[in-house]
């Protein structure tokens, strides 16, 4: 069948291709019908295959079925369809090339200049347990095939495999055509889909799972998509942007509700607040600079605002670094913490929700960036880093959900067990230790950070900084230490200062060394047997 009349003239040499004919086959329809209904109103021919020729037929839409154009029926329970000359050969010609165009009319082929197409439900099938002969049913031959030939000829057709893509294509028809821009865009998205498609089913025969279903895949495959290109990295030389990872629901898919455009350094930085401020069960504020915190609080008791109260109190460790800031909220944003925001410069403020009536305080520092969390905002399983020549894959350190009945195990070694309200304490700074670069101290009180000594490469010089920051809190404040003490003098420090407890994994050769002078300043110390290094 050689479908209606092409004018050559229109391919060669021109930017713009208007689209006469188009080929439909999908296994996701979302929005099907309103794209076959602009191609129907705008007189293009539509050849569709299966359900989706079904579709398109019952709301009424001419179509014509995919074995009308090949002269073969649909066969092998649909394995063979599209997989024939009179579909690929319309796919692949190059009609700005007179042979190809004398090819085309000799063998009664006409072109395609649209194709939209998306693959079987491999991932989805793998996800649901599906037995492995109805796995193998999913992985998709035709649809690649077809993918991958249009792509390849961006010169001539426009391929489109999301539905996201299809407002783009509806405008396209009242402009006239795509244009060479918009269909090589279209086909590295294309490209992008059936590679990611591939290491699927790669990784299902290798693994007999997905890598996302393991815990320690042998083939790992990680499926990112550029969501915008940065003004530039850590530092303005380097190139930078940001990707969003198939399935995440994290900073990289928050909102931006206002503000200039997000840096490099402020996605790091929003990152890191999440983690300190998230840890917390009660309202949480987390206050972050170079991706270490300068203060970390949860709301002080019975506070009329216990969102804005844990605000007050982070700040109030740190006020000099907590300058340019980031911050993150576990809670929504109230307008009491939106007015205590706003005569101190912060760079991002990243939460769940936000009152309407912070937003408009908000609005008045024009240069903050408030970011809204999705709703379903989780912290990675894992954590994935680069290094020379390969990457480093690792459970995320996370704390047990019930961190109060874990502490029933903490191992006493020195002192008496403190109140309730102390070991509340303890626990708050032995989870704020967490997200504190290592070397790691942390002094709390009323379970708000008030000095953090963090990233010194011993651990004594981390006590000075962290009894430093503190300045005269530090006396009745309790301790936290991210790794074992190797020496006494690191903890001397602490005690020196008049903190009354400490709470460390413990594991040292000299921990024997360490609680003496526990013991000897009258200070209770817990081991936890479980450190929390951050690199």
């Amino acid at each position: 069948m050689a479908g209606p009349s092409h004018d050559p003239s229109l391919y060669r040499d021109r930017d713009v291709v208007p689209i006469r004919r188009a080929l439909v086959s999908v296994s996701d329809k979302t929005d099907l019908l309103r794209l076959a209904q602009a191609l129907a109103a705008a007189g293009v021919e539509i050849v569709s295959t299966g359900g989706s020729a079904a579709l398109i037929r019952d709301a009424g839409i001419d179509v014509i079925d995919v074995a009308d154009v090949t002269g073969f029926p649909e066969s092998l329970d649909g394995r063979v369809k599209t997989l024939h000359p009179g579909v690929h050969a319309g796919l692949l010609a190059d009609l700005r090339l007179e042979d190809h165009e004398r090819q085309l009319a000799d063998l009664h082929i006409a072109p395609f200049e649209l194709v939209v197409v998306n693959l079987y439900p491999f991932v989805e099938t793998v996800a649901s347990g599906a037995a492995a002969d109805d796995v193998v049913e999913q992985i998709d031959i035709g649809g690649p095939a077809m993918v991958r030939a249009s792509a390849k000829n961006f010169a001539n057709v426009a391929i489109v495999v999301s539905p996201d893509s299809y407002p783009a294509v509806i405008d396209a028809l009242g402009a006239g055509g795509t244009t060479v821009a918009q269909r090589r865009e279209l086909a590295a998205r294309a490209f992008t889909h059936t590679a990611q498609y591939d290491r699927a089913v790669a990784t299902w025969f290798a693994d007999g799972t997905l890598a996302e279903d393991q815990d320690l895949p042998q083939h790992l495959t990680i499926k990112a998509e550029r969501l915008s290109t940065l003004r530039y990295g850590e530092n303005s030389h380097q190139r930078a942007a940001i990707y969003t990872r198939t399935g995440g629901h994290g900073i990289a898919q928050a909102t931006q509700l206002q503000g200039k455009e997000m840096s490099y350094n402020n996605y790091v930085d929003a990152d890191a607040a999440l983690r300190a401020a998230f840890d917390m069960v009660l309202p949480a504020v987390a206050i972050i600079k170079h991706a270490n915190p300068c203060g970390i609080a949860v709301t002080a008791p019975n506070a009329l605002d216990p969102i804005a109260s844990a605000h007050l109190r982070a700040h109030e460790c740190d006020p000099v670094s907590a300058f340019g800031g980031v911050i993150a909220a576990n809670r929504t944003v109230t307008l009491k913490m939106a007015e205590n925001l706003r005569d101190i410069f912060t760079e991002v403020i990243v939460a769940p929700d936000f009152e309407p009536e912070a937003l408009e305080v908000f609005k008045l520092k024009k240069n903050l960036r408030v970011l809204e969390l999705p709703a379903d905002w989780q912290q990675e399983p894992m954590d994935v880093r680069l290094v020379s020549g390969g990457l480093l894959l690792q459970d995320a350190d996370r704390f047990p959900a019930e961190i109060g009945a874990a502490a029933k195990d903490w191992q006493l070694v020195t002192g008496e067990r403190p109140s309730d309200a102390e070991m509340t304490n303890l626990i708050f700074a032995w989870k704020a230790c967490r997200a504190v670069k290592s070397n790691a101290i942390v002094l709390a009180k009323g379970s708000a950070t008030v000095g953090i000594g963090m990233g010194q490469v011993n651990r004594v010089d981390s006590c000075r900084l962290a009894v430093e920051r503190a300045g005269d809190r530090a006396a009745g404040s309790v301790a936290a230490s991210d790794a074992f003490f190797p020496f006494a003098d690191g903890p001397q420090v602490l005690l020196d200062a008049g903190i009354t407890a400490i709470v460390q994994p413990g594991g040292s050769v000299r921990d024997a060394e360490v609680i003496e002078a526990a013991q000897a300043a009258g200070v209770t110390m817990f081991f936890t047997g479980e450190r929390h290094f951050f690199h």
